[in-house]
């Protein structure tokens, strides 16, 4: 057995990590042919078969499966050495690398990353939006941001954004002169109506609360989507009454092209969180992002 390179060691715990070549090879900046390559020398130099490749997806073998096992703790120490020199230097770079919900990325996130960004010119910062709820740490982020009814027990949660955030339920005049305005969540029963399904497949259920009294409505109407702003213009023309984030319907509500009903039923939520797992040394990416949360974003 030659001893083998260490960046190979990396590179076949990057792929193991990212769930296959070629996503590896995008967060890495190199060919997944090269990548492929470098792992096969690491096969080589070790005389074992660490990944079971097919033409769908790439598999740790079990002698791989435990070989990374032993090296993942020694390999984020490497890292948090690289990142310890960033604190000397008190300039952290690299890359910060963040899920977040469609309504986070698209109205909380804006009045934070510019800011962020001009703060730590030494960060760039890569965004996916995503209203699944997966294991962010797993699929090679370094953090999420959630509601705290998806967070997982045992990530730390920062908050972010405002604190609190409702939805509110609205449609066209032009609806609500031929359909009559609802004065009771029950009444949407009588009613068409937008609905949003999550890309897990799950009908979101409208829930409504006043005074105590919680009231869940399943959407049915003529429209159902997984695009807020196609279900937005489709309340705009008229298709039906829509209950979504605020953030979606308050431009249009002040504009006059949505009106709001339902209005003591509206629920309110506490406001997304910036959520990691309680590493022993954060990257100094996120490090930076979460200090600045807390101390510059107030």
């Amino acid at each position: 057995m030659r001893q083998p390179n260490l960046s190979d060691v990396a590179l076949f715990a990057c792929v193991v990590e990212a769930g296959g070549f070629r996503a590896a090879a995008e967060k890495r900046g190199i060919s997944a042919s090269s990548l492929s390559d470098c792992v096969r020398r690491l096969e080589s130099d070790l005389g074992i078969r660490l990944l079971n490749r097919t033409t769908r997806s790439v598999i740790p073998t079990e002698v791989g499966t435990r070989l990374l096992e032993r090296l993942r703790p020694a390999l984020e120490e490497i890292s948090a050495a690289f990142n310890d020199l960033d604190d000397h230097t008190q300039r952290p770079v690299g890359t910060l690398r963040l899920n977040a919900p469609v309504p986070v990325a698209r109205f909380v996130l804006p009045g934070l990353i510019p800011a962020f960004l001009e703060r730590y010119p030494g960060v760039n910062v890569e965004v996916a939006m995503d209203n699944t709820f997966i294991d962010v740490i797993a699929e090679g982020y370094d953090a999420g941001v959630r509601y705290e009814e998806s967070l997982a027990k045992d990530m730390i949660a920062v908050p972010i954004g405002p604190r609190r955030q409702r939805f509110v339920a609205a449609a066209s005049p032009g609806y609500l002169e031929r359909n009559g305005i609802p004065t009771h969540p029950r009444e949407l029963l009588t009613h068409r109506l937008i609905g949003h399904r999550f890309e897990s497949g799950k009908l979101g259920v409208w829930e409504f609360e006043n005074n105590g009294t919680i009231v869940r409505i399943p959407p049915q109407g003529p429209l159902l989507s997984s695009a807020h702003d196609l279900e937005v213009g489709a309340a705009v023309s008229g298709v039906g009454i829509i209950y979504t984030f605020e953030e979606y319907l308050g431009p249009m509500i002040d504009q006059g092209k949505l009106l709001p009903v339902l209005e003591d039923w509206w629920q309110a939520f506490d406001g997304p969180f910036l959520y990691y797992n309680d590493r022993r040394h954060m990257p100094s990416p996120l490090r930076a992002f979460v200090d600045f949360l807390k101390n510059d974003a107030q």
